[in-house]
């Protein structure tokens, strides 16, 4: 049986009641824009709130009925038939605020900087890291996220030997975080005479758009290079330089940015890209020094592992974290079905989280 925290419930409906009430108070627009997104955050764990309470009010009416002697036998009757609904619709409630009341990764509402490097393969492992590519870009399409191209690599038959993009939109990180891995793929290449089945692999890097405030960059420690930018086949597309490449000296990590005829924007866009993987390093880092709380691959980032496997002759996509086959590979590969894939594996990951807090 689920104790929910009652004064933790009480102090939300309170902050709740204040954050309403200082929306009407006439604010300045950031203040406004932050006050209505937590608003928004909080509207439905309030109302679970108040609905739970409902429900435990009717049963408590119930209860003190049956218990009432002077209850007719049919009162009785019809108050027992009425409760078993009313328990079930309570232990509903219970297990929504309950999740609603774990801890957050502070990323979760971030946008996402989402990174797909062609593996073992040649040319069709290319080729699937393009499609893995245009499988997030429908999928971020239909949450209503804007996705853009940071930079690319493409392969000499198509797809890409590495693409960079960020998506933005509201949750991205929350939703993309568990992407990232070893994804491989089976299937009989375009290029195959003899119809022999494939496998290649992609990985894909999904790292949380962080702002300056998140992580401290020393201008010192960077080396920064503008070239010309270059298409494929290495030829230079256009005359001036505005293809930019930041290296960050202590992590040895390197960006490269030269989708925008800008320098200004590409050196922007690289920045964001180089805060990135910083705040990724200095958060595996922190994980790693917390293995406790790492168990099993889910939430890991470990991109070593194989996360996924897309079996093109039998249609269908695994995800052995999880141990979850769908029969529907060409509705995943459209972006239409990959959020039944990303569902189980914040509901396994949330029921990870509510097992340590039983535990603990």
């Amino acid at each position: 049986m689920i104790t929910l925290p009652q004064q933790k419930l009480d102090a939300l409906v309170a902050r709740h009641h204040l954050v309403e009430s200082e929306l009407a108070s006439g604010l300045g627009a950031d203040a406004y824009v932050k006050l209505s997104r937590e608003f928004a955050e909080l509207g439905p764990v309030v109302e679970a709130i108040k609905a739970y309470r409902a429900v435990s009010a009717e049963i408590n009416d119930l209860d003190a009925l049956a218990a009432d002697p002077a209850t007719d036998p049919e009162m009785r009757k019809l108050a027992a038939a009425e409760k078993p609904a009313l328990i079930a619709r309570k232990e509903a409630l219970e297990h929504q605020i309950q999740l609603a009341l774990l801890p957050k990764d502070a990323m979760d509402d971030h946008n996402a900087i989402l990174e797909i490097r062609a593996g073992t393969g040649g040319d069709e492992a290319a080729l699937f890291a393009g499609d893995l590519f245009r499988m997030y870009e429908r999928y971020a399409a239909k949450q209503g996220w804007k996705t853009e191209i940071l930079s690319m690599s493409e392969g000499t038959k198509g797809g890409f030997k590495e693409i960079v993009a960020e998506v933005r939109g509201r949750g991205v990180f929350a939703k993309l975080k568990f992407e990232s891995g070893a994804h491989r793929v089976q299937r009989v290449p375009d290029t195959e005479a003899n119809g022999r089945i494939h496998t290649s692999a992609a990985t894909v890097a999904v790292l949380p758009e962080v702002e300056d405030v998140d992580v401290d960059i020393n201008e010192a420690d960077l080396k920064i290079d503008t070239m010309r930018a270059q298409g494929a086949g290495g030829q230079h597309v256009n005359k001036t330089e505005s293809a930019i490449r930041i290296t960050h000296i202590p992590s040895g990590i390197v960006v490269f940015v030269q989708e925008e005829r800008s320098q200004h924007k590409n050196r922007a866009k690289a920045m964001t890209m180089l805060r990135a993987k910083l705040y990724d390093q200095q958060r595996s880092k922190l994980d790693a020094a917390r293995a406790a709380e790492r168990r099993g691959q889910i939430g890991s980032g470990d991109r070593s592992e194989r996360i996924r496997t897309y079996n093109f002759p039998q249609g269908r996509v695994t995800d052995h974290r999880i141990n979850l086959t769908l029969h529907k590979l060409p509705e995943v590969m459209e972006g239409e079905a990959l959020h039944e894939i990303i569902d189980a594996l914040i509901t396994e990951h949330q029921a990870e989280l509510l097992a340590a807090e039983g535990a603990s």
